[in-house]
Order: C-alpha cells, then structure tokens, then sequence
C-alpha cells in the first residue's frame, strides 16, 4: 500500500490543479475519452486509478469510458497477471465527419508531441 501511494503522489504532484483548473474554466479542447486515450497510448500498463487521477474524474468514470471504447473496437484491454494492458488500434478513424478522415494513431501521435 505504502508503494500504491507514492506512485499516486508521485503522478497527482505535477497535475495537482487539472480537475481545479478545469471545473473553474467549465470546458476543455478534449473530451475525457480523448485524455483516457491519451494515458492508456502513453502507458499501456496504467492503472485505471492513476487515469482517473490525471485525467480529474472518477475512477468509475474511467472504467465506464474503457468499457465504452472497447465496445466501440477502438481499445483491446488484455489482462496481464493481476493488471490489465491496454491495446489502442491506432488504425480506427475518429468518429465526427470533421475528421474522420484521420486516425486515432494521428491524433494521439500529435498530441503526444514534445
């Protein structure tokens, strides 16, 4: 447990202010199912906890959006031992007419950038 809470500090510390600061402006640019991607691209092997702690919902929140993407063939989640790994097929179009001209691999890659 002492373990658990140091990885969970270690991770809130630089993203302490992410639900303060998106409850004070009411809206972000990206849906919460882009930001749960966007961990699960940058870590297959995240918990579903520490998602929710990054991206500033609930945990079950996490799990209802997982179940929503795996349903819609864009996430394979494999279980590993007693973790999960998550599997993001990249090659899926984005669902809005706007872009669907375009992949999840590219949008994911793009905001991925440094």
């Amino acid at each position: 447990m002492k373990k658990q809470k140091k990885t969970l500090s270690r991770i809130a510390e630089p993203i302490s202010n992410i639900a303060e600061v998106s409850r004070s402006t009411g809206w972000t640019f990206l849906t919460n199912h882009t930001h749960v991607l966007l961990c699960l691209f940058r870590n297959p092997q995240i918990t579903l906890r520490e998602v929710a702690i990054l991206v500033g919902i609930t945990e079950r929140m996490v799990q209802k959006i997982v179940a929503e993407l795996v349903e819609a063939s864009y996430l394979e989640v494999t279980k590993a031992g007693r973790r999960n790994s998550y599997r993001i097929l990249v090659d899926r179009k984005l669902r809005h007419p706007l872009e669907s001209h375009r992949s999840i691999g590219d949008m994911l890659e793009i905001l991925s950038e440094n």
